[in-house]
């Protein structure tokens, strides 16, 4: 979506862009479950993105450390011990 609102540029289209960002590295591709989507819409109301709010329920769900730069993020008392980069 960032790449259609003319925010960011991806060298390739999106689908071969995270085939190579992932093959070979550590960083892996996780479905959104529905127990996911319950527990990202059952998240205080900190954050009104739905995407956001899908990453943060499902680092919870797969018990993960969460690397993000958004400010709103910390505000969430489950992420205190997850998130990278933030006090």
């Amino acid at each position: 979506m960032l790449e259609q609102r003319g925010k960011l540029s991806l060298p390739l289209p999106i689908s071969e862009w995270i085939e190579e960002a992932t093959t070979g590295s550590q960083v892996g591709v996780i479905p959104v479950s529905g127990h996911i989507a319950v527990a990202a819409a059952q998240l205080p109301e900190h954050h009104r993105d739905p995407a956001d709010r899908l990453i943060i329920s499902s680092a919870l769900e797969h018990d993960l450390k969460l690397a993000s730069l958004d400010s709103v993020f910390p505000r969430y008392e489950t992420l205190n011990d997850r998130l990278i980069g933030f006090p």
